[in-house]
This record gives structure tokens, sequence and C-alpha cells, in this order.
């Protein structure tokens, strides 16, 4: 089962209630903003019964050097529109009068649409790949020693998805390294994505031996991207690196490492705003504690008495 994040399930919910039998055709005008620069617009421009599904992406130019367009012409093939849809880089059109008449079909072409992204940035991540095939078979072929520098094996390929930041992407004959730059604009940032990372490791030195390696560096880059033009380096920014060696990449583990993979950046952003919020939770429990601990302390007010202007005596009930 690949993983569907919110706003494909969002796109999945409005297909199937179209693709319903039950349902008469409607006119659809819908944008929808996801992570890392990313918009969808699912539409009917011509007709009801045609609904119209355009992807913008900021990477898409990079992602053209990796056999992005090939790879989604496979998966989308009888559906995309040529050319996509003004201020778009990707459109395909769904005709409900030619739906598949078996409804798993229609669940698989739903669940297709519904990863539209996520087969998007799969193919830099499926030329890594088959660069390792054929740099591990070279190797096994040629019998080379395998301490080999680590500045060999394929180039980088850098993916641009964000504003300042970027995953790099680099096959040898016996790994797939993946690093993200991500950057952390305030201090308290750079300390819980630290501990969170930290995790990632003890983690896999305790339970998960199988686990991928997890490095952290701040400021300074790794060493398989050091010689990436215009790479920035800055206080503000830290490397995540991934090490896949051959058992995590193996042809039936693939698809799910690329689907995990690639939204590594959200889920750890994620976490550290939950980490943050749950901080200052318990902040606020503590502080409305102490103040009942306080009010409770007070001394009580000893009642005064009272007289009238001309010295009379009274009291209150």
């Amino acid at each position: 089962m690949l993983l569907l994040q919110y706003h494909n399930l969002l796109i999945q919910s409005i297909l199937t209630e179209r693709f319903s039998p039950d349902n008469q055709p409607v006119s659809i005008d819908q944008v929808i903003s996801d992570f890392d620069n990313v918009t969808y617009h699912i539409s009917t421009p011509e007709s009801k019964t045609k609904i119209l599904i355009s992807l913008s992406i900021k990477c898409f130019n990079d992602l053209q050097k990796y056999g992005v367009e090939e790879l989604l012409r496979q998966e989308y093939g009888p559906y995309i529109v040529s050319p996509p849809e003004t201020g778009y880089d990707f459109s395909m059109v769904i005709d409900l009068d030619q739906l598949p008449p078996e409804i798993d079909a229609k669940e698989a072409l739903i669940e297709k649409i519904a990863l539209l992204k996520r087969n998007a940035l799969a193919a830099p991540f499926e030329k890594a790949f088959a660069q390792f095939d054929e740099l591990s078979a070279e190797a096994a072929k040629n019998s080379l020693d395998l301490s080999v520098p680590e500045d060999s094996g394929a180039d980088v390929m850098a993916i641009h998805y964000r504003d300042e930041e970027s995953i790099f992407i680099k096959a040898s004959h016996d790994r797939v390294t993946v690093i993200f730059s991500t950057v952390f604009r305030e201090e308290t940032d750079r300390v819980f994505g630290k501990v969170f990372l930290q995790e990632f490791v003890d983690a896999r030195r305790r339970a998960i031996q199988n686990a991928p390696q997890v490095l952290y560096s701040h400021k300074e880059p790794p060493l398989e991207i050091r010689s990436v033009p215009g790479l920035n380096a800055s206080d503000d920014i830290g490397f995540v690196t991934f090490v896949l060696f051959p058992r995590h990449i193996t042809r039936d583990r693939r698809d799910n490492c690329i689907s995990h993979i690639q939204i590594f950046r959200d889920y750890f952003h994620y976490h550290i705003k939950c980490s943050k919020a749950y901080m200052h939770s318990r902040m606020r429990f503590r502080v409305a504690d102490f103040l009942k601990v306080l009010n409770r302390a007070k001394p009580e007010v000893a009642e005064k008495e009272r007289k009238t202007a001309s010295g009379r005596r009274f009291g209150t009930r």
C-alpha cells in the first residue's frame, strides 16, 4: 500500500465521488495546494463528463532531466493532454463515459491519479536505482575492490523542489545516497531537529538493524555534494543524509522506498512543529498549576468592622 498524504486523499475523495455511476456529472473548478510548491487544478472546462487534472510543480524542469515525461507517459499514457493547461506542467483528461466497468479498475485508476505528485518525483529515484544496477553489475563483472573513493559513481542529481531546499541523489556501485538540504530559521528548530535525528540513529542501533543509515550535518555539506555548483552553506542550513544499501532497494521494495523517502522533509518538519506545540502546551499547563497554588496560598482578608457616619456598628450577612 503506497503512502498517501492528506492532499492525495482529498483528490481521491473527489474522483471517487465523480466516478460513481450513481452521481450525475457536475461542473468542477477546484485548486488544491500541496506541500513542496505543488498545485493541482481539477476542472471540467469543456464538458461535465471530462475531468481535466493538471499539476504544477516547482522542480519540473529538474525532473525533465531525469526522465519524468517518460515515466508519466508509462503511467498515464492514454489520458495525457499535450500541451498542458496554461500555467501548469502536466495535464490529463478523464472521460467519465469511458471509464473501465470493473470497480477494482476504477479504484486503481483513482489511486494512480492521486499519486501524480509521487510519480513525478519518483523519476530521479528510478534513474538512480537504474544507475545503481548498472554500477553494481559492472563492479561484480570486473571484481572491483569495495574500497572505492567516496566521490565515485554516477553524477549527483539535484532536485530544487523548494526556494532554498533541495534533494540530492547519488548512485554508487554499493549504495544510493539521498541528501536533503533543509533550512532552520530558528535555533530551537535546529535543536529539535538534532534531537529528532539522533533518535533515528539510536533506533537503528537499538532495534532496527536493517534501517537505512541516517546522518546529519549542520552548515557543512556532505562529501558527496561538495562539488555541486551553487551550493549554499550557512548557519540556517542543515543536511540530512540517507544511505540506502542494496537490501533497502531490492526490486520489491523500491516503490515503497520512493514513496516514503520523498516526503521525509514534510514528515521531519511536521514532527518538529508538533514537538514545539507539545512543549508549549506543557508549559501553559504548568503555569496554570502554579497560578492555582499561588491563589490557594493567598491569606484570607479579615472582614473589617463597618460604622455609619454617626458611629453605629453594622455587619453584613
